[in-house]
């Protein structure tokens, strides 16, 4: 196999495993979104809180997104975290999501490597918009985020109920480290 094909089948392998592309589990309802998103006012600063592990997060302490709406009509995606320790360098990523259900808003997909897509649903969100959680059809990817870099213990409380209303087991979920 020449460098062409091996480099397209490692990138193929890679985001299959990073975006899940298995069938969501049956034996749980379909995931449901939040009924609206107005993209004006969640585009901002959002602060991780809560997520299940994965390994293009390993090590990362004090994990933040930006979103910033675009003249194309994408959103623009900005994630760092500190790697290793909360005043550790910075590891950032940068990106761009689109809307795929213009009916709610609710339904995004995000690429950080292009062709690649993954999918970005608004599971739960404040009517302030001060929190909100993302997760992923499949519910192997789950992350919980905030305005501010901490969240009120029972709002965390009535999140997690609800996500587990939603068929997510949350044995995994890690507390996103901060200090």
């Amino acid at each position: 196999m020449s460098a062409r094909p091996k480099l397209l089948f490692g990138l193929v392998s890679l985001f299959a495993t990073l975006f899940g592309c298995a069938a969501p589990d049956k034996s749980v309802p379909p995931l449901e979104t939040v009924a609206d998103v107005d993209l004006q006012r969640y585009v901002g600063t959002w602060y991780e809180i809560a997520r299940f592990p994965h390994r293009f997060q390993r090590d990362c302490y004090a994990s933040r997104a930006v979103y910033t709406l675009q003249d194309d009509g994408l959103i623009g995606v900005y994630n760092e975290c500190r790697k290793g320790a909360a005043d550790g360098p910075i590891k950032a990523v940068q990106g761009k999501a689109r809307v795929v259900d213009k009916q709610t808003n609710a339904k995004l997909e995000v690429s950080f490597f292009w062709p690649f897509w993954g999918d970005y649903w608004i599971i739960d969100l404040d009517s302030a918009y001060q929190w909100a959680v993302v997760g992923h059809p499949n519910r192997r990817y789950l992350w919980i985020l905030s305005r501010q870099d901490t969240l009120d213990e029972e709002v965390l409380s009535g999140i997690k109920t609800r996500l587990q209303q939603q068929g997510y087991d949350l044995q995994e979920l890690l507390m996103s480290p901060v200090d």
